[in-house]
């Protein structure tokens, strides 16, 4: 195939994927419709994955010509243009957080009851209370940023479009902002292909609306006021990440500068501002958290992948696992002093830039790894900082997780298996490859 098809050959294909995946749901039903359909739905979704790496492979090693940017463009839109119009079928969150918008524009706080008590009869409607999980035992899990991104959306309309056209544009603003970093670390345009064609994240934010769309725009616009050194806006702009889904406070040190007190103040700050809004609620202001590591069997550790496996063997003490987490906390706390101490502004602003968004993308693949969370869309943050560092391993992460999507022999232990496994190989053959990098990123010297 001609190099200059090569790239919107892989767009296509990926976008007809998604298509001929959409065709699969049965109208009108909550799910896919049927278990082998969800099935042929990921395996399509997977096909996508493997033109996606082709494509990141294609953008990363032979920078395209200059029409190739408006094609990513075209195809990326195509995409989410399609799953919006779509109802969400791979996950019900969606509906919690066009509930919590509704419960808290009617003037009640939304960590105070859960959906089934009576004091919110009088919310209830015949379509999105019907689809809310956990809805008779968990109060809501989600952060003050997340709820007032909730309450804006359904303060527009308390819909499930609405909610995902406000993750859409949250989405669009973390774009934008790696297109002007990519511009500032002289780099390809067209890099931003790794992000805006995962697979994973055009499902994850366009299809179900996840407030991850949230998370990774709010990083991204930090990530850009540190390049800035705008130490105070990035603080702001950290700390309403961290209060979308957590996960952000582990890129915390990549932002960070010695000697430079600013940032952690301002984010500190702003986490004590948004939690004020809510106190009303008193402890109940963390809503289901405390319950979900018990949930998800993370406190006695076989929700954790690498344990998960090693019940399969053999029975497990019960310290297992907080010594699992005493470990990997241990590890990537030692990777955080490490990019701290390493970390001092460069003489070429390009070059801290890229070092800037290679360190992000080293903490959030390290810290989604260790916990080996069993949904999927809790990777896909990790494609945005990779347009700046395409690290093979972190990109395979930030897109392989969708098999999660599936389990069709009901086993927990071999679908993430199949992702974790290679990822570690990746990540091995990284490692190895440090010292000797092969010619990935183009001249800094060249025009974008």
């Amino acid at each position: 195939m001609k190099p200059l098809l090569r790239l919107p050959s892989c767009g296509a294909g990926i976008l007809v994927c998604t298509l001929l995946a959409l065709s699969l749901h049965v109208p009108g039903s909550i799910w896919v419709g049927t278990l082998w359909r969800k099935d042929l739905v990921v395996a399509l979704i997977a096909v996508s994955a493997g033109l996606y790496f082709r494509a990141c492979a294609i953008v990363v090693a032979n920078p395209p010509g200059r029409w190739s940017l408006l094609t990513i463009f075209v195809i990326a839109i195509a995409l989410r243009a399609a799953l919006l119009a779509s109802p969400p079928f791979m996950s019900s969150d969606i509906y919690r957080y066009v509930w919590d918008g509704r419960v808290q524009n009617a003037g009640i706080n939304p960590y105070r009851y859960i959906p089934a008590d009576p004091a919110l009869a009088f919310l209830r409607d015949g379509w999105i209370y019907p689809r809310i999980n956990r809805a008779d035992y968990a109060h809501t899990i989600y952060p003050p940023t997340a709820q007032l991104l909730y309450r804006a959306a359904a303060a527009i309309s308390p819909t499930v479009s609405a909610m995902k056209a406000a993750m859409l544009a949250i989405e669009a603003a973390g774009i934008a902002a790696m297109l002007w970093l990519l511009c500032r670390a002289a780099l390809p345009l067209t890099r931003i292909a790794i992000y805006v064609w995962n697979p994973l994240a055009v499902w994850a934010v366009a299809g179900e609306g996840h407030i991850d769309a949230a998370a990774i725009g709010l990083v991204t616009l930090a990530l850009a006021g540190c390049v800035l050194r705008r130490r105070v806006a990035t603080g702001v702009l950290l700390g309403a990440a961290i209060l979308t889904k957590f996960l952000p406070i582990a890129v915390a040190p990549a932002l960070w500068r010695r000697g430079d007190w600013r940032m952690p103040l301002a984010a500190a700050l702003t986490i004590a501002a948004l939690y004020t809004l809510y106190l009303s609620a008193g402890r109940q202001v963390l809503g289901f958290l405390p319950n979900y590591t018990h949930e998800e069997n993370l406190a006695h550790g076989s929700g954790f992948w690498l344990l998960g496996l090693l019940a399969q063997v053999a029975p497990l003490p019960s310290w297992a696992g907080p010594l699992y987490v005493a470990v990997t906390a241990a590890l990537l706390a030692a990777l955080a002093l490490f990019i701290i101490f390493r970390q001092h502004p460069a003489a070429d602003p390009a070059q801290e830039c890229i070092r800037t968004g290679r360190n992000m993308a080293l903490l959030a693949a390290g810290t989604t790894a260790a916990m080996s969370p069993h949904y999927p869309w809790y990777y896909v943050w990790l494609a945005m900082p990779s347009c700046l560092a395409p690290i093979p391993s972190v990109i395979f992460l930030s897109a392989a997780p969708l098999l999660l999507y599936s389990d069709p022999w009901h086993d927990e232990i071999l679908i993430p298996t199949a992702v974790f496994v290679p990822a570690a190989l990746l990540a091995a053959r990284d490692l190895r490859r440090r010292r000797h990098p092969p010619s990935l990123v183009p001249s800094l010297a060249r025009s974008p």
